[in-house]
């Protein structure tokens, strides 16, 4: 009985490595890619989600047995889905009028359920999860040229004259295509004018030459900081 007891621990010992396994994969890839969460979060959440998972499906056989106690193995399985939440939140920033952490907080939940599977005893299922995360995040990596998303910078300018210098930027930005998402608009000490802070949202396909230029035909335009 305790050799039996032994090889048990030691199947659900090799569950929690190959969850480790998975998580250090992923977490590799988002840290070659200097992402706040590496290595070892993946590891530890891969880790910590297989072991709390061993012990929801396996832990409480003895208290089961009892005919007094009813008890349901899936509620340590949710909770953990519940309080990773917060782990989530920490690696999302907002900067600049963008958004970034978002896809590796998105990571770290499926690495939750990597570790979730491997330890429930989908060996296939976690590993082939862990593969279609690392195929997902490095075929959309690359920049093809039918997904077109915007991109927002900030772009400081300084302007000579007043309000109409400013209507004619804007109408300037309008028919290259480019929305101006807010403005922050001060007048100049030193002489005469203003000084506009943007954040103004770019197409794509837009290029630093091409803002060169727009700004080159902006007579208004004294100077612009990107």
């Amino acid at each position: 009985m305790m050799k039996q007891e032994l090889i048990q621990q030691l199947i659900f010992l090799a569950r929690i490595l190959l969850a480790v396994g998975c998580g250090a994969i992923i977490g590799y890839e988002r840290e070659s890619r200097f992402k706040t969460a590496g290595i070892r979060t993946h590891v530890i959440v891969s880790l910590a989600a297989a072991l709390m998972m061993v012990v929801s499906k396996y832990g409480f056989f003895d208290v089961i047995a009892l005919d007094s106690v009813n008890l349901d193995p899936s509620r340590i399985a949710a909770g953990i889905v519940t309080a990773i939440g917060f782990l989530g939140a920490g690696v999302i920033f907002v900067r600049n009028q963008t958004v970034s952490g978002l896809t590796t907080a998105a990571g770290i939940w499926a690495t939750v359920g990597v570790g979730m599977a491997i330890g429930a005893g989908m060996y296939l299922l976690g590993i082939a999860a862990t593969l279609l995360m690392l195929v997902i995040q490095f075929l959309l990596h690359k920049k093809f040229r039918f997904i077109k998303s915007p991109v927002v910078e900030q772009v400081t300018v300084r302007l000579t004259g007043g309000e109409s210098a400013f209507a004619v930027l804007s109408g300037r930005f309008r028919e290259n295509g480019i929305e101006i998402v807010s403005a922050k608009i001060k007048r100049s000490e030193a002489q005469e004018g203003l000084v506009v802070k943007l954040y103004v949202k770019f197409p794509q396909s837009y290029q630093l030459a091409d803002i060169i230029r727009l700004v080159q035909s902006v007579p208004e335009i004294q100077s612009a900081d990107f």
